[in-house]
């Protein structure tokens, strides 16, 4: 499969994003600390994210991103299309020339497998990922852990 970590990480910046917005616009550097991914890779997919209508940028102090969309409109597949990512798990890209040219024994499995998964990010949304106990759980540790990292720094 080839869901890389681009993808991955798109999806958790976003998802990271869409849990903050009731704050208001989230720093690119909030997200980077909070799920370290490194600040420029975020630029990075931030500009894709944006370019696809899913992300708005807001400028000035106190700036950062909005999601364009409510959560319950952005799906897992949304958000990997926008930055170019690809499920397909065949070896070929789909293009059954897997074996010398020729379509693979396994090529139809693979092709059904990509397909499920495809299903699967297009009917997973960012709302339906915020109410997992998984994230809620992960999110609230990194909110203790970010609160106590501002005030151990604080003089």
């Amino acid at each position: 499969m080839r869901l890389t970590t681009k993808g991955r990480y798109a999806v958790t910046a976003m998802l990271d994003l869409a849990l903050h917005a009731h704050n208001g616009p989230t720093s690119l550097s909030d997200i980077s600390q909070r799920q370290e991914i490194s600040l420029s890779y975020l630029e990075q997919l931030f500009a894709r994210l944006r370019r696809a209508g899913l992300v708005n940028s807001v400028r000035g102090p106190g700036g950062g991103y909005l999601l364009s969309q409510p959560a319950e409109e952005i799906s897992v597949s949304k958000v990997i299309d926008a930055v170019n990512e690809s499920v397909d798990a065949t070896r070929c890209q789909g293009l059954s020339d897997c074996q010398q040219g020729d379509t693979c024994l396994t090529h139809h499995l693979w092709c059904e497998l990509s397909v499920q998964i495809r299903h699967f990010f297009d009917e997973m949304t960012l709302a339906q990922l915020m109410l997992r106990p998984d994230v809620i759980r992960i999110a609230s540790r990194q909110k203790q852990r970010a609160e106590a990292g501002i005030l151990a720094s604080s003089p």
